[in-house]
């Protein structure tokens, strides 16, 4: 699986293995797994090859100066830009620079002309670890400006520098990371490293565990997606079935002048595999959808809510009827999920708060940051500064699973167990990709998907459709919500050939 680890739980893990292993062995393993994953990184002959190491002040200076003596006794041409500590150096640290100093290493001051001056194969980023608190600042964030203009590429170990790696938020308002092409993250993996800034200033994560005892891990309350947490729910279809075999979805949305989001919800829906597909209008009901006329269109007042899986929300509006049609459809005891203006109108009465936390089975809640914000009466700025907390917050709250897209969206329910999504990309950044998202789950959900599984294989399908598309066309600009929804199909089909029972 793939469990990802805060940094206290980092630290207690750490000092756990530290207490049963000889002074400097951990520090001396993280230094061998760098210079082995920089390596691989370099031409096939690393002879020659020009490597900067820039070590910082604490014990991931230490990794970086151990990374620095493998590398030159293998003959890499090694540059170290060093900061000593301010006071004392640990013990191991110490040990490790002399031994940076006893090979053909070359030490220097920075200056921009020494990072001008070499065509760098390679760039490690050993400045600062997790430990770091405050902005970087003075000659380092100099630095950091001028080794993100490189071409080369760069190894960050543990973390970027700069980089929260709870959180992936950079530190500080005005503050800077490193941007890395590669991560050799050390111990277990960092939540920072695959959401908020995480995703753009990581690269490549890889995870080095340093040969710790697992009996020394704990469990994780924290995972990346993965297609092994919900792979069991995906089934070849019997071919004695029928369109009632696999359910009924109501998608709810549709005031005058928003046709188009309830479409593409509904559109998706049926393409992911729902036995009918009703749209369901608050404004003037389409007579029927060109573009798929197999979806069933009507008026939203007067549809029975509970005879199917109900998808609220896109461009539902926030008129008087609206909020009607959204009371009606959190009453009825049947599959939800509330998305777009469905949020906003939670977020603004609390009857509805209350109706939908009484529910005898969770809702799904699917937020952009603005609506979390919303739900949550905080500003976005603080939901974005902790984008776990703000979705187990928002989870236990409203007593659903919630989906708080974004890059690197959260996935999280009650009891507080959060997953972090690892597919998707830049090009989901445009108008009804939500949409899309919300009738991808409803269609889940109406096939008989437990809430939970039904999220967690939502977002990494609709991520991975748009990984897909963006490979074949080369770039992430100007992707149309519509696109994804044959991907998503062919998405689909391909899992249930592979991992189908």
């Amino acid at each position: 699986m793939n469990p990802l680890y805060t940094v206290a739980e980092i630290r207690a893990i750490e000092q756990a293995a530290a207490a049963t292993l000889p002074s400097g062995v951990l520090m001396q393993r993280a230094g061998q797994a760098a210079a082995n994953a920089a390596l691989d990184l370099l031409p096939a002959a690393a002879s020659g090859a020009r490597v900067l190491v820039l070590a910082g002040p604490g014990n991931n200076g230490g990794d970086a100066l151990e990374a620095a003596a493998h590398l030159a006794f293998a003959g890499a041409r090694v540059s170290v830009i060093h900061y000593p500590p301010p006071g004392d150096s640990s013990p191991e640290r110490q040990a490790a620079l002399q031994r940076a100093l006893s090979c053909d290493a070359l030490f220097a001051d920075y200056t921009a002309e020494l990072l001008a001056s070499q065509p760098w194969s390679l760039v490690i980023d050993g400045l600062f670890g997790i430990g770091l608190q405050r902005p970087l600042a003075g000659t380092i964030r100099q630095l950091v400006e001028q080794v993100n203009t490189l071409r080369s590429q760069i190894l960050a170990l543990d973390v970027p520098s700069g980089l929260d790696a709870d959180t992936g938020q950079v530190i500080g308002p005005q503050g800077i990371a490193l941007r890395a092409s590669h991560t050799l993250t050390f111990i277990a993996n960092k939540p920072g490293l695959h959401t908020a800034d995480g995703r753009d200033y990581a690269g490549l994560v890889d995870v080095a565990r340093l040969d710790i005892d697992c009996a020394l891990v704990p469990p994780a309350r924290l995972h990346l997606n993965d297609v092994a947490y919900f792979a069991r729910h995906l089934r070849n279809r019997r071919q004695n079935s029928h369109k009632g075999s696999y359910g009924n979805v109501a998608v709810v949305g549709g005031a005058e002048g928003m046709c188009g989001a309830p479409i593409l919800a509904a559109r998706t829906a049926l393409h992911a595999g729902a036995g009918r597909v009703y749209a369901l209008f608050a404004g003037t009901a389409l007579p029927y959808d060109a573009g798929q006329p197999e979806l069933m269109c009507r008026a939203a007042a007067g549809y029975d809510y509970a005879s199917a899986t109900v998808v609220a929300g896109p461009g539902l509006g926030s008129s008087p009827h609206a909020r009607q049609l959204l009371a009606q459809a959190i009453a009825a005891d049947t599959p939800l999920l509330l998305d777009a203006d469905a949020l906003n109108l939670v977020a603004a009465d609390n009857s509805l708060q209350q109706a939908l936390c009484a529910r005898s089975q969770p809702a799904v809640l699917t937020p952009h940051p603005l609506e979390a914000a919303r739900l949550a009466s905080v500003s976005i700025g603080e939901i974005q500064a902790d984008r776990i907390r703000s979705a187990r917050q928002l989870a236990a709250r409203y007593q659903s699973i919630v989906i708080l897209k974004g890059s690197g969206t959260v996935i999280a329910n009650p009891a507080g167990d959060a997953v972090i999504n690892s597919t998707g990309n830049a090009a989901l950044a445009t108008a009804g990709t939500g949409d899309v998202l919300a009738g991808l789950c409803g269609s889940l959900l109406a096939q008989g998907w437990p809430q939970w599984q039904a999220a967690l294989a939502a977002v990494w399908l609709h991520g991975m459709a748009a990984d897909v598309l963006v490979t074949e066309s080369g770039n992430a600009i100007g992707l149309t919500a519509s696109e994804l929804i044959p991907a998503i199909r062919t998405a689909i089909n391909r899992m249930v050939a592979h991992h189908a029972i």
